[in-house]
């Protein structure tokens, strides 16, 4: 059983920056594949990005390519995402996940674990 814990959340003004942690605890960190989601009201939980194993091999949504950033550190068990030129359609609720198989962060499908979230809220 892998527990996920996000932190890093808060408001911020449009064009400013956050970064996200996730810290794992439960298992083997290095064997899984890490995801970031998020999810606006009224909308459903989408991707944002997902790393593999090693940071070599990665996956961004449209909407994060050029802006966000995620790296691993396999020997903190935690995950990072560094978001930068933050907008109010950023605005949301950011879910941590780990998978063992990078492509089902990437589609979304039958994910093993998930954190409690952290609200990102971005103000114009």
């Amino acid at each position: 059983q892998v527990h996920l814990v996000e932190s890093g959340g808060g408001l911020v003004q449009a064009g400013g920056s956050l970064r996200l942690s996730c810290a794992a605890s439960g298992g083997t960190f290095s064997s899984y594949a890490m995801g970031w989601f998020r999810q606006a009201p009224g909308k459903e939980r989408e991707f944002v990005v997902a790393v593999a194993w090693s940071d070599d091999i990665t996956r961004y949504a449209d909407s994060a390519k050029g802006r966000f950033t995620i790296s691993r550190d396999n020997a903190e068990n935690t995950v990072y995402l560094q978001m930068n030129s933050l907008k109010p359609e950023d605005t949301a609720v950011y879910y941590c996940a780990a998978d063992k198989i990078f492509y089902n962060l990437v589609t979304t499908r039958g994910i093993d674990y998930w954190g409690q979230g952290t609200q990102v809220t971005v103000s114009s």
